[in-house]
């Protein structure tokens, strides 16, 4: 609008500029000696014919901007009305569905009444959609690993059969439980979900994980010839997964619903006392540092203290000896929480990981419990990289190839986990990447390098041809054909190039460029392609 008014205005004082300009052409008149062949009436004729088509063109805009302004309002009117309709609709269809809810629940409770063994009924839980009644007949299916349909009359209701998992912890069979997750253990994420839900049905959840603890020592991981045991290192993943899954139980609020046969007594929490102390003295000789943190067998004793609230049975500078050794593993924050160790974790933890370079990890937990003013991120970072690469340097002399390369892979480690740590915190303002990545391409190219000198530096065999011979065999005998032999082409072997195979390599880190290495030789056509390489993260 404020355009078209300084448009109007322009308009208006045009008549004013023309008695301008006619006063400016008389006065040229007057003293030009040559005469002007265009008169002013001519000027005047054309100006007020160039004013009058701006002011028609103005004026037809302007309609169409009313006409534009008119169907934007009559849009938005309709859009408020369709919008109005819409959520009037949604509306009545939550009430229907609320009070069809209501109906299924009171068939349930009519009759199951208070019994433990609660059916699952099919969108009683807001994260299913499916409709729980359904009306008319020959409609509805409830699906749990199996579909079952439900013959359906008027105010019938679908329920799920229980699953496997839910039949094992209604029997309160240990073994069995044991023996299903490990047979289907490539589902272990779906049955990590379920498994919270599953042990609601027991008749004392506690009781049953309890059971499963048994065996966890039953043997040792590795064998005397240095093999692991596949079954034993499941059933220890197991028995953490069972007890954390309790855990979660417990705080989504559930223990409110459990009846009280379901509940921890003192009677569970003695047993698990006695689980506790047996399982200890085999953790005192464990070598943190060999664990980089990530022992599950360490996990696993301050999951079963935290589990069944048993943590004020040892001692806090104890269990805090055992945290560094888990650092790495997704849980610790809330483990370390669920413990009470909160307040330990500058001195306790943070410390000790600073002192033994693990600078990453003790990174990770300063962001974790706000702890990032008395350590911050950054100089840690740089301080992790920069003895890294002392280290690198300063055994770099006197070491073998192998041993080089070895220490180039941790330098390539390092860079890598400090990136990963940078862009999981959000720190590329305070600490760019594209100097470490840099880097990275750098030592990747040297190696590279070093792999082809190796590789070229190993003697070249000669095949022998089908024949027993190197030679090719030549036709002595002239060929009275129009078309030449092959043999005559290439009358001896090495006039032919040979073709070596290409090396497979990787794609390239951190989406960064690749680059070409040169070709070494013009005949050799296997060096000349591309090189690409992955980052492969500490975590």
């Amino acid at each position: 609008m404020d355009d078209a008014q300084s448009v109007a205005t322009l308009f208006d004082s045009t008549t004013s500029k023309i008695q301008q300009l006619q006063q400016a052409f008389a006065e040229l008149e007057r003293h030009s000696a040559i005469s002007l062949n265009l008169k002013w009436k001519e000027l005047e004729e054309h100006f007020h014919g160039l004013e009058k088509s701006l002011k028609t063109r103005f004026d037809e805009l302007e309609d169409q901007e009313k006409e534009y302004v008119t169907e934007v309002t009559e849009a938005q009117q309709m859009l408020e009305k369709q919008e109005t309709a819409v959520v009037a609709k949604e509306l009545a269809s939550l009430e229907r569905l609320q009070e069809k809810r209501d109906a299924a629940l009171s068939v349930l409770f009519d009759k199951h009444g208070t019994s433990s063994l609660e059916p699952v009924v099919k969108g009683v839980n807001n994260s299913m959609t499916d409709p729980i009644l359904k009306e008319n007949s020959g409609v509805g299916a409830a699906k749990s690993g199996m579909e079952d349909v439900c013959p359906a009359e008027k105010g019938s209701v679908c329920i799920e059969p229980p699953t496997e998992l839910m039949k094992l912890c209604e029997e309160m069979d240990a073994q069995g439980l044991h023996k299903f997750i490990s047979d289907n253990h490539k589902n272990v994420i779906s049955i990590r979900e379920e498994i919270p839900v599953a042990l609601k049905r027991a008749a004392n959840p506690f009781s049953l994980v309890l059971d499963s603890l048994k065996g966890f020592y039953a043997g040792e991981i590795l064998s005397s010839d240095g093999k692991k045991d596949v079954s034993l290192l499941g059933l220890r993943r197991t028995c953490l997964m069972l007890m954390e899954s309790l855990e979660q139980l417990l705080a989504d609020g559930v223990p409110d619903s459990l009846f009280d046969n379901q509940r921890l007594t003192s009677d569970i929490k003695e047993k698990a006392k006695v689980i506790a102390k047996e399982w200890k003295p085999k953790l005192d000789q464990l070598d943190i540092e060999a664990t980089s943190g990530n022992s599950l067998e360490a996990h696993a004793f301050l999951q079963l203290l935290a589990t069944f609230d048993i943590d004020s049975q040892f001692d806090q500078d104890e269990i805090c000896k055992l945290i560094p050794a888990v650092t790495r593993r997704r849980q610790t924050v809330n483990l370390c929480r669920s413990l009470g160790l909160s307040h330990k974790m500058p001195g306790c933890l943070i410390e000790v990981l600073l002192n033994s370079g693990r600078q990453i990890e003790a990174v990770n937990l300063a962001y974790a419990f706000k702890l990032t003013e008395q350590f911050p991120p950054v100089p840690l970072l740089k301080a992790y990289l920069k003895e890294a690469k002392k280290v690198s340097q300063v055994k770099a002399g006197s070491m073998s190839p192998g041993a080089q390369n070895e220490m180039n892979e941790r330098e390539l480690s390092a860079l890598k986990a400090v990136i990963k740590c940078i862009e999981e915190h959000k720190l590329e303002e305070q600490y760019p990447v594209d100097p470490l990545q840099k880097r990275i391409l750098l030592l990747e190219k040297a190696k590279a390098d070093k792999r082809r000198a190796a590789e070229a530096a190993k003697p070249q065999t000669k095949r022998p041809r089908a024949n027993g011979s190197i030679y090719p065999r030549i036709n002595i005998m002239p060929d009275k054909s129009f078309h030449r032999s092959p043999f005559e082409r290439y009358p001896y072997a090495y006039d032919r190039q040979y073709v070596y195979a290409a090396e497979t390599h990787h794609p390239t880190p951190m989406g960064s460029a690749p680059y070409t290495i040169p070709r070494t030789h013009s005949t050799f056509y296997g060096n000349v392609h591309q090189v690409q390489y992955q980052t492969a993260y500490l975590y």
